[in-house]
């Protein structure tokens, strides 16, 4: 329970007080449950856009009240990682100078192209899902966002400097790894009426991309760090609702 608790602690900003003290046997079993809170953010931003709806507004204006309300509930943390990460990766300099840039606290053009990209993809995709009556496919996306972390914590280390990849990297088992994607993969069957395969396909991609993201930063950044893991989480989500939104 002190996992399930520290997940919930580190993810959302509801009041789940995690444990006094956080060890890397701790944080990894946190991240193995990371999908749990993904699939509870997710039926919540599936009930909310079903209220935006039922309150008339229009089908985009929904989709990005409900990202917004996503970056709300999650501190912005998975958006600020993947600005920070976009910054990093747009510089030419050596590893130590992309970390320090990641660092910095600034926002840079490539954040800020980021930013919107996912932004927009997210919010659209929403629209369309809600549209056309795929209300479970929005919340499939957002756990898959979650899901995407487990494997992303498989196999790299911690960038030089990194507190929070210091916890979670290299923390996750081949068979955990590995349950999580067949799990939302087997979800996906079940979500889209009519194209039983878009699902699993969607699932597929989205952690295949993310998967290809993860390890070109660690080979830029000489290991992992929380932020490729927030952008690790976006880029999935981004790309599982763009997928399942696909003839609608």
């Amino acid at each position: 329970m002190n996992a399930v608790r520290l997940a919930f602690s580190w993810l959302t900003v509801l009041p789940v007080r995690g444990p006094a003290a956080v060890d890397r046997v701790v944080a990894g079993r946190a991240i193995a449950f990371a999908p749990l809170v993904g699939v509870a953010l997710g039926l919540g931003a599936t009930a909310l856009m079903r209220v935006f709806v039922a309150a008339g507004t229009s089908f985009v204006l929904a989709g990005l009240l409900v990202v917004g309300a996503l970056a709300l509930v999650t501190r912005g943390m998975h958006l600020d990682g993947l600005a920070d990460t976009a910054d990093g990766l747009g510089c030419y300099g050596p590893p130590e100078r992309a970390r320090e840039i990641m660092k910095s606290g600034g926002v840079g053009p490539f954040a800020v192209a980021a930013l919107v990209f996912a932004i927009g993809v997210q919010a659209f995709s929403y629209a369309a899902l809600a549209e056309c009556g795929r209300w479970w496919a929005i919340a499939l996306a957002v756990a898959v966002g979650r899901v995407a972390v487990v494997p992303a914590c498989r196999g790299a280390a911690a960038a030089p400097g990194a507190g929070f990849g210091a916890l979670v990297a290299d923390t996750q088992g081949r068979a955990t790894a590995a349950a999580w994607p067949v799990i939302a993969a087997s979800a996906g069957l079940f979500v889209v009426p009519g194209r039983w395969w878009l699902g699993a396909v969607a699932v597929g991609a989205a952690l295949v991309v993310a998967k290809l993201v993860v390890r070109h930063c660690v080979r830029r950044f000489e290991g992992i760090s929380g932020d490729v893991l927030g952008a690790a989480v976006e880029i999935a989500v981004a790309v599982t609702a763009a997928v399942l939104s696909l003839r609608c």
